[in-house]
């Protein structure tokens, strides 16, 4: 019996989500990556194959204004308010939440409660 690691079972929860969501052009995929370090976010649109607006703590953007390196969630809620903000600009006003194999709870939580404060919906 061979057991899984940490990284693998993430993977294969991932995969098992990405069965039943998947991102249009009116109502693209909101994904969330997490590492031990820093947290990402982007905007696809799965249809056409391409990233409609990201955000992450390694950005020009937000690594000035953080205090820390990127990995608590006051790092997450800048995060989520930047990629809503840019996801607004470009008129995406809905979003499908995809936590990327996570558990919906601390960073990625506090990433899309951030996102849905600064008028995205999902």
């Amino acid at each position: 019996m061979s057991t899984l690691s940490r990284k693998q079972q993430t993977q294969k929860r991932h995969r098992r989500l990405r069965r039943h969501l998947s991102g249009t052009a009116g109502k693209p995929r909101l994904a969330v990556f997490r590492s031990n370090s820093h947290i990402y976010a982007q905007v696809i649109d799965d249809d056409a194959q391409s990233t409609l607006c990201s955000a992450s703590t390694v950005d020009k953007d937000l690594r000035t204004s953080l205090k820390s390196n990127g990995n608590n969630c006051n790092a997450s809620v800048a995060v989520g308010e930047l990629v809503a903000k840019r996801a607004l600009a470009k008129g995406i006003q809905q979003v499908v939440f995809d936590r990327g194999g996570n558990l919906y709870h601390g960073r990625v939580k506090a990433l899309a409660d951030a996102a849905r404060e600064a008028g995205l919906q999902f």
